[in-house]
């Protein structure tokens, strides 16, 4: 799978969808066979032509992930599309799961201008932006998409979802509901205050040292605690100047992982470890280890980086 840096390009067309936009989406239907498949997940939702502008409207208060696929013509779509309403319900309302079957709502791939299946997208505020196009495995998209959401918490959006047809509490029927557990640090990351997020991450690691959402929102808020108002174009001209400078190098490492250049910023290190010596090739090796945490240590690359860190070291 090839990740990309999350951004938020032009909204979606609904122009080829002229049909009124229906009642608020209750759930997937959940027959196997069926248009999703997706079974009880409180968050998901089998996405048609009438309540597609509907399913686009949720984005408003937490991302909408649409996943386009087809059980009759690539039946490890309609697979993709089961795990993903499986992780709607493990991420417990981060994000709702939108599934279009192409062959019963083709005017959706059309609308979105789709290409090929299978198709992941995060739409937020409207706006699309793809995930991955692989039919990658349940353990791989966890991973992905739990890296997806701590990008989106350092941005400020913290927001959940009620479960779908469940009414909302009157006394906060208007407020995004959100994980107690990480309140703290997510506040801190939307007022951009990273050093209180790095401080609230760890005080969760402390408690919980299992807890592996909270080890990687720690190592990834760090990231954004050592470039915060960092030039990029600076940082990248000092590294080529200075190849065996530890500071020089870790910097643009992180830079690159933020950017989305993962397999760069450890392919950087990896080799920075190679030709370093003593507390040099120390510090690279733990910096590097760092960003492993960052990404998740279930991640594919992560995997590959550990296996060529090793190849450096030995």
């Amino acid at each position: 799978m090839t990740q990309q840096p999350f951004n938020r390009p032009g909204a979606i067309d609904l122009s080829a969808l002229k049909r009124p936009a229906a009642p608020a989406p209750t759930g997937a239907g959940g027959a196997p066979g069926g248009a999703g498949g997706a079974g009880a997940s409180s968050y998901a939702v089998d996405v048609t032509a009438e309540n597609f502008q509907s399913v686009v409207e949720m984005s408003m208060t937490a991302p909408v992930l649409i996943v386009l696929f087809s059980r009759s013509r690539m039946p490890e779509s309609g697979r993709l599309a089961d795990d993903l309403a499986t992780l709607s319900g493990e991420f417990e309302g981060k994000f709702v799961a939108g599934l279009v079957d192409v062959d019963v709502a083709p005017q959706i791939a059309q609308a979105m201008q789709v290409e090929s299946i299978p198709l992941v997208v995060a739409v937020i505020d409207g706006r699309p932006a793809p995930l991955f196009q692989d039919a990658i495995g349940i353990d791989e998209m966890r991973t992905a998409l739990t890296q997806v959401m701590q990008q989106l918490a350092t941005q400020g959006m913290t927001g959940r979802h009620q479960p779908l047809g469940a009414a909302p509490a009157e006394d906060d029927a208007a407020e995004p509901q959100s994980d107690p557990r990480y309140a703290a640090a997510e506040d801190a990351l939307a007022r951009n205050d990273l050093d209180a997020a790095v401080s609230e991450y760890q005080k969760l690691v402390t408690a919980n040292p299992a807890d592996t959402e909270a080890a990687a929102g720690l190592a990834m808020a760090t990231v954004l605690q050592r470039t915060q108002g960092v030039d990029l174009d600076a940082a990248r001209a000092e590294a080529e100047a200075r190849p065996d400078d530890v500071d020089a190098q870790t910097l643009v490492a992180d830079l690159d992982l933020l950017g989305g250049r993962v397999e760069d910023a450890f392919s950087r290190l990896v080799e920075l470890v190679r030709r370093s010596v003593g507390k040099d090739r120390d510090r690279a090796r733990e910096h590097l280890l760092g960003l492993f945490a960052a990404v998740g240590n279930d991640d594919e690359r992560v995997l590959k980086g550990r296996q060529s860190l090793a190849s450096a070291l030995y």
